[in-house]
């Protein structure tokens, strides 16, 4: 079941999901504040680290790790949405195919600030063992 926002700053990150879904970056792009930071919570694995700002997000960070998974792949699914102001928590699951074929299935846990009515802040929580294993680096 896909979460339905109770507020307008959940229904700005449901959107950015939704986006994010589709692989467009140039529409990504315009959901991430200027000066936005995405921070996988994770060491040691493919897209550890401190990522920003936007531009960096998008080229240099999303789009190789986009480039891993087939067309269109992989798609998240918002299962439970919380806020309070301009800070959303939610629960998601990624699912898609790899360049492989491989199944990519994983669930997330996210931390998003907004600022401007644009993503600034992301903490993304996941099954870091489920990558490491995954991709060969665990």
């Amino acid at each position: 079941m896909s979460a339905v926002a109770k507020t307008p700053q959940e229904q700005i990150v449901l959107d950015f999901f939704r986006i994010l879904s589709s692989g467009e970056l140039e529409a990504i792009r315009k959901t991430l504040h200027a000066d936005a930071e995405w921070r996988p919570m994770v060491e040691n694995i493919p897209g550890a680290g401190v990522h920003g700002p936007r531009d960096f997000i998008v080229d240099q960070f999303l789009a190789p790790v986009r480039g891993m998974f087939a067309p269109g792949d992989p798609k998240t699914t918002v299962h439970t949405i919380a806020s309070s102001g301009d800070f959303v928590m939610c629960e998601s699951r990624g699912l898609g195919k790899l360049q492989d074929g491989r199944t990519y299935d994983n669930r997330y846990a996210w931390a998003i600030e907004l600022k401007d009515g644009l993503v600034y802040r992301i903490r993304e929580y996941m099954d870091s063992h489920y990558v490491a294993t995954l991709f060969g680096a665990g």
